[in-house]
């Protein structure tokens, strides 16, 4: 198939450098190419954010990222987007009129918006979310930066795809609850990529200290700052974090700041260490000097960065929020805990740390988890299947029925 992903603030690109990359671009990446090793042609569409970046950029074989000029070409707060989404519409609108693909995948709810209104009902519309509004405003109330109208679009654009691939079931009752026909509905998760993340390799330099790693963006929903508060209760462990904006040691970093000066208030900042973003190609050495990674975000949609470890046979101890829930398998796999409880985590790590044995059991149950669910390559054969359903149903005019086989049903638990 000639498949088109729309990613308008989340370019593959930016996984490829490894700074500030986050969930979404790495899926965009990774599902794309596996796509096209299976044999499809995909072409990523996304927003121009640099000048001098040219209009196509081969990216894989197979794969070619579009770049659409729509605002300023500069980087942009994805939250100050909407504005632009016209002119973003109008020119995959023209490129579609006289060279339509067989689908369109669209990844984010302002992508669904715009890519429903470019291929006008005479192409096919599969969509992800990554994230829900909804959700979000749930979690984080009056520090909730969505534009207005979000949850209200997702509505729509949940409706009107010809099909939702949630990442996990948590988000299923979510997208139920508005409004989106269960029908047309599937599960489908992230990937990690099993060649690249294993748990032989190269390992990170680190110290006698038992180690944690906590890898991601180092906004507050993220619950690094409870880890550091846990980090008072388990003595003599060294917490690296890994991630934040370029320049993390700049004193106008205000997250950085933030958790500096928690680890401070804690009395642990002795054993705290910032990293600053970590380039792509080293975070499975990063992964793999770890004693245990901690995931425990206030909410989560999916969660790359468990799988991650997982796939480098590290233990996880994450909260049990959204799809971390599918991911880790309490006492197999690792630990989960209540989100933003300090106390539980610490009790978590504690006993974790005190049995080396235990947390490499669940290291190699993790790694064999990941192997039989999360492989890209098994991610992409259901995505396609998607794909397929909806093509067909588009061409006998019916509307397409999520069905329940072997190829989708082994992507998910």
């Amino acid at each position: 198939m000639r498949i088109a992903m729309v990613s308008e603030h989340a370019s593959p690109l930016a996984a490829l450098g490894g700074v500030d990359a986050g969930g979404q671009n790495v899926h965009v990446l990774e599902l794309s190419s596996a796509l096209a090793t299976a044999g499809h042609e995909v072409t990523v569409w996304t927003r121009r954010e640099d000048p001098d970046l040219p209009e196509t950029v081969p990216l894989r074989p197979g794969v070619v990222v579009r770049h659409v000029t729509a605002g300023p070409t500069a980087p942009v707060p994805k939250d100050e987007l909407v504005p632009h989404l016209p002119e973003f519409t109008r020119v995959l609108a023209a490129a579609w009129a006289g060279d339509a693909p067989d689908v369109v995948h669209a990844h984010f709810w302002m992508s669904g918006m715009v890519s429903l209104a470019a291929a006008a009902g005479r192409i096919p519309v599969v969509q992800t979310f990554h994230a829900l509004g909804s959700v979000k405003r749930r979690h984080q109330g009056s520090e909730d930066t969505s534009p207005k109208g979000r949850v209200r679009a997702e509505a729509a654009v949940a409706r009107e795809a010809d099909r939702v691939l949630a990442t996990c079931t948590d988000e299923v009752f979510e997208l139920a609850r508005l409004g989106a026909p269960r029908r047309r509905t599937t599960v489908v998760p992230c990937g990690v990529d099993t060649a690249e993340f294993t748990p032989d390799g190269p390992v990170a330099q680190r110290s006698d200290r038992p180690r944690l790693v906590a890898l991601g963006r180092l906004v507050r929903r993220k619950g690094v700052d409870e880890v550091i508060a846990a980090l008072r209760s388990v003595p003599n462990a060294e917490l690296v974090i890994a991630g934040g904006a370029t320049g993390v040691d700049r004193a106008d970093d205000p997250d950085a700041q933030r958790l500096r000066a928690a680890a401070e208030q804690a009395g642990v900042a002795d054993r705290v260490r910032l990293l600053g973003p970590v380039a792509r190609p080293d975070v499975p050495a990063l992964l793999r000097s770890a004693d245990a990674v901690v995931c425990v975000p206030w909410y989560e949609p999916f969660g790359i960065v468990p799988l991650e470890a997982m796939a480098c046979g590290r233990p996880v101890v994450a909260s049990a929020v959204g799809g971390i829930q599918d991911t880790v398998v309490d006492q197999v796999t690792g630990l989960l805990v209540p989100a933003r409880r300090p106390d539980a985590l610490a009790t978590a790590l504690r006993d974790l740390l005190a049995s080396p044995t235990r947390g490499t059991a669940f290291g190699i149950a993790g790694r064999d988890r990941v192997l039989a669910r999360y492989d890209w390559e098994r991610v992409a054969a259901a995505t396609a299947l998607a794909y397929e359903e909806v093509v067909e149903a588009r061409a006998t005019r019916t509307r397409p029925v999520a069905v329940a086989r072997p190829e989708t049903a082994g992507a998910v638990r």
